[in-house]
């Protein structure tokens, strides 16, 4: 399932369901709801708690480097909260500036 999100003062942003539930069970919104919305007044919290998983997610792999993980012995390698999170973010920082809200599932 993909999940799609909407602003008036964006392109769509289109996000496979894992990363999307991940991403909204971070500044707490339901990842099992279909439809959702981050009002105005509540962009600032979410963007901030974002930028702050991304940055503890950049500082992951140089604590755990000794150790190679499964994902580092495949073809590809992981994709990160930062790869994910950043066009999402982006998308809420145009929509607060703007006093637009972002919805998906409508």
């Amino acid at each position: 399932m993909l999940f799609t999100f909407k602003s008036a003062t964006n392109a769509d942003l289109i996000m496979h369901e894992k990363s999307a539930k991940e991403i909204l069970a971070l500044f707490g919104k339901s990842p099992d709801e279909a439809r959702g919305i981050i009002t105005v007044e509540q962009l600032p919290e979410a963007i901030a708690t974002l930028k702050k998983a991304i940055v503890a997610d950049k500082a992951r792999p140089q604590e755990t480097a000794a150790s190679p993980s499964k994902n580092e012995t495949d073809d590809e390698p992981p994709v990160s909260l930062a790869q994910r999170a950043t066009p999402f973010v982006d998308m809420l920082e145009r929509a607060a500036k703007a006093g637009e809200p972002v919805v998906w599932g409508v």
